[in-house]
């Protein structure tokens, strides 16, 4: 029963904290802004690459993450200024993007670009737009909240955390997949002025994730 307990407490813990970094609505927002117009079926098939890249992603790092950090001599802070830039760059991308009229336009004049929207699934679509540098930070510090003395208390404790990133990962796929459909029942004007919206506070996310970065490094430096 402790066990169970355990595990229902941290799936609580690591999806309450994961739910407001990943953000599936406001995210979906994003997507709709970097993929522009296509079919149903190409928001579809992103959405389920999408969810199985975030899976993976915070997977890895809530089982090696610190160690690979280590390895690398790469420390929390320049992982928060370095995707903190990252999402300042994408932000400022949206921000001077093309009127969507405009975009709508290329995407039915030339199919083939749905394909190239594949290789965007992981890079910037899943890292760091749906699982940015904060949801590394959050999935580290659960895992070693995690981590205790007894193997079965370890396990179940973990598993928690496990079942939490999937079930996130499966409302972003929801999220994603029916983005063109939440988003349609939005004037064009007013999706374009929430897109713009939406641009902006990913640029300020970006700076303030970068600004805790070098708050935390300064910290660092200053210490005696």
């Amino acid at each position: 029963m402790q066990n169970v307990s355990l595990l229902f407490r941290y799936f609580v813990l690591a999806f309450s904290a994961l739910l407001p970094l990943i953000n599936p609505l406001g995210s979906a927002l994003v997507i709709m802004a970097v993929v522009g117009h296509a079919p149903r079926e190409v928001y579809k098939d992103l959405a389920r690459k999408i969810a199985v890249n975030t899976v993976l992603f915070l997977m890895v790092f809530e089982l090696v993450g610190a160690g690979l950090l280590a390895f690398f001599g790469i420390s929390l802070p320049v992982v928060q200024v370095a995707g903190g830039l990252v999402l300042a760059g994408m932000g400022w991308s949206l921000l001077n993007q093309s009127d969507p009229g405009t975009a709508k336009a290329e995407a039915q004049l030339d199919p083939s670009r749905y394909k190239s929207l594949a290789e965007k699934s992981f890079y910037p679509l899943t890292f760091p737009i749906t699982a940015g540098p904060g949801c590394i930070v959050v999935t580290l510090t659960v895992s070693a909240h995690a981590s205790m003395p007894s193997l079965a208390h370890n396990l179940f404790a973990h598993l928690g955390v496990w079942l939490a990133i999937v079930a996130l990962s499966v409302t972003v796929y929801f999220c994603y997949t029916y983005a063109p459909k939440i988003t349609s029942y939005i004037n064009p004007q007013t999706a374009h002025g929430i897109l713009r919206v939406i641009a902006f506070v990913l640029l300020c996310i970006g700076v303030q994730i970068t600004w805790n970065g070098v708050q935390a490094m300064i910290k660092m430096v200053m210490k005696p």
